[in-house]
């Protein structure tokens, strides 16, 4: 994508270690866990390489191309598993946006359609606040703290929301750049 070198790599960065702790969440003994982390793995790897500033890589046309192909395979993935679990349009939303992302970058073109644009970002942004918000501790009523166990670090969901936060912000980034 365009723009200073630094944030480029910090957001390089920040997605790769969200797709890296993806990964890990794929091990998890719960179904749904493991499903949701494939697609969100896909998600911060492939914002990782799309992030990888201009001034150090500039790929060529066909590897946009390619990320447009991968993205909307996931996004047509997203769309089919929204059918049994509404947080999949969350990761449709992010799919299509790395598409059209993918695609203005193929095309050449350094922007894309600036009311698109403009929707993305109005729904990254309420996106990033509303998640944010569920990262507030809140106290449970009733709970004495004795006889649970740690969650494992692939099903903690204070985690996984602090990951699906970072796309988010990631995903803001990017779409500032375009």
């Amino acid at each position: 994508m365009h723009g200073a070198s630094s944030p480029g790599w910090l957001l390089v960065a920040l997605c790769a270690a969200t797709g890296a702790y993806c990964l890990l969440r794929m091990r998890s003994p719960v179904e749904e866990q493991r499903r949701a982390a494939g697609g969100e793995a896909l998600m911060g790897f492939g914002m990782a390489a799309m992030a990888v500033p201009a001034t150090v890589l500039t790929p060529p046309r066909w590897a946009w191309l390619g990320y447009t192909a991968v993205f909307g395979a996931a996004a047509l993935r997203a769309l089919w598993a929204a059918r049994t679990c509404p947080h999949h349009l969350h990761h449709l939303v992010g799919a299509s946006a790395m598409v059209y992302m993918a695609a203005a970058m193929a095309r050449g073109a350094h922007s894309g359609v600036p009311v698109l644009t403009g929707v993305l970002l109005v729904y990254f942004t309420a996106y990033v606040l509303w998640t944010g918000t569920r990262l507030v501790p809140v106290a449970v009523a009733g709970h004495e703290g004795g006889g649970t166990r740690a969650a494992r670090w692939g099903d903690r969901p204070e985690l996984s929301r602090a990951c699906r936060l970072s796309m988010g912000i990631g995903m803001l980034a990017m779409l500032l750049t375009l």
